[in-house]
This record gives structure tokens, sequence and C-alpha cells, in this order.
């Protein structure tokens, strides 16, 4: 079981933030057909940079250029998945950072034996929802297609046992987020209900995560830390002017540029 870890301060993630804002990241993105626009907008927002390159013969190529990779199982036809794994491989042995995003594992069937096969190419950091990740690690059956029907802290002890056996940092979002490297835990509060509400709320969290790290020099623990705490800041200062889920798009992607890190004060905890 995780231990507790010390508390990553205000500074600590501000000064990771100010990291991925002036090193401007290239972040190789292969993610379902729904979020591409969203997720490429949420790495500009927040100062890095989109490469949607996920065509078979191009993606391996990329990757060892790319400053991270982010692989999401939204839409996984066939050939995205052969440029997916490619991806995955070249990221690996190139030893550039990679983030899985899981999406509806455990509930569908050829997404949750790819998922299995891309665990071998050995991911940074996993990211995904409190059905998804226990689902990843062989002791749940995922969720209502996208959606969680299982509690975030329910999700620790087999989020602490992938990251043990895949080396990786896991991620298990919602109200409070979860973040294990299997020997420390730190959770981030915050963030607001609406982007449950918008297209791509949780996929584009993943390609800010593969730019976080990447961006800290591949700290995963504290760049998948603070990519969510930005990330539960922005949606708390948009949600703050939204009328509902349209302007809180536009204001969360304002909101990512303009956070700075004495908006970061609540979203400093662990525990």
């Amino acid at each position: 079981m995780p231990v507790h870890a010390p508390t990553y301060t205000p500074a600590d993630l501000g000064l990771a933030i100010e990291n991925l804002r002036t090193s401007a990241p290239l972040i190789q993105c292969l993610t379902n057909a729904v979020v591409t626009n969203f997720t490429a907008n949420v790495l500009l927002a927040a100062g890095a940079s989109p490469a949607m390159v996920d065509v078979p013969g191009e993606a391996a190529a990329f990757a060892p250029v790319a400053s991270a990779v982010l692989v999401n199982l939204g839409t996984p036809h066939a050939g995205q998945r052969q440029a997916m794994l490619e991806a995955a491989r070249s990221a690996h042995s190139a030893g550039t950072p990679w983030v899985l995003d899981p999406v509806a594992v455990g509930f569908l069937e050829v997404r949750t034996r790819f998922a299995a096969e891309l665990l071998a190419q050995r991911p940074t950091v996993i990211r995904g929802n409190a059905s998804e990740i226990p689902a990843l690690a062989g002791s749940g059956a995922g969720g209502r297609g996208v959606d969680a029907t299982d509690d975030v802290e329910a999700a620790l002890a087999p989020a602490a046992q992938l990251a043990g056996s895949c080396g990786a940092v896991v991620a298990v979002s919602g109200p409070v987020d979860l973040v294990t490297d299997a020997r420390r835990t730190v959770r981030v509060p915050g963030g607001d209900a609406l982007l449950t509400r918008i297209t791509g709320g949780g996929c584009a969290l993943g390609a800010l995560v593969a730019a976080m790290v990447a961006a800290n020099d591949g700290e995963a623990l504290l760049g998948t830390v603070a990519a969510h705490a930005l990330y539960s800041a922005a949606a708390e200062r948009a949600a703050a002017t939204a009328a509902g889920p349209g302007s809180f798009a536009v204001a969360f992607l304002d909101a990512l540029a303009a956070v700075t890190p004495g908006d970061l004060s609540a979203q400093a905890v662990t525990a």
C-alpha cells in the first residue's frame, strides 16, 4: 500500500507550470476522433505544442522527436491501433515519456486486449477513471462506457498494484484525483463537475499530463500532480463565470493560460 508523501507546495507546482510554459514541449497525440480539437486547444492554452501524428508508418518516426506521447483509446480503429503500438514501442525504445489513457477498458473487449498489449511498452503514466484503472489492473469490469461507476478511493489498491507492476505513475480522476507511484500517494482536490459535461474533459487531461512530465525532466509523479492541479484550478476559475457547459469550455481554455502559482494553494494537498 502506498505511503504518504511530502506535500507538493504551491511553489513546487508553480515551478512545474512555469517549466511547461517556458519549454513549450511538443506532444504527439494519438487520441480519439471526438476530442482531437479540444485536446489540441488545451495543450496550446497551457503552453505546449500539439502534434496529432497518428498515421501508421509515421507514428513511430515521430515519437523520438516528440517531447512526450499520448495514447488515448477512445476510438481505437484498426489503423490507429497500429499507429499507437508503433508510437508506444518507439517512445519506449527512445526514452520518450508516454501516457496511456485506457478509455472504457473492461467494458469493451477490443480495447481491453489492446490496452494489455500496450502495457508491455512500459507507459510512463497511466491516467483513467475509477472504473478503468481497476479494470486495467485486472480487478474490475469497467464502468458504463466511458463513465466511471466506482469510487476513487476504492481504486487506490488496484492503482498501486498497477503502478508497481508497470513501473508507471497511475492517476485516477474523480472529485478528488488520486496519483500514485506504488510507494507514494498524492491526492489533488478541486475541479468542477462541468468538466464531465463537455467533450474531452478527461481525455485532454492525459495530454496535459504528458506535457507536464516532459517539461519537468521526466519527473512523472510531480508532473502528473502538477497537471491535475493546474486542471483543477482552471476548472474552478472557469466555473465561477460560466453560464453552462458551452461557456465553461471556452472559459476553461482561458483559465489554463491564466492560472498562476497563487491559484494553486487549494490543490497542493497530499493525504
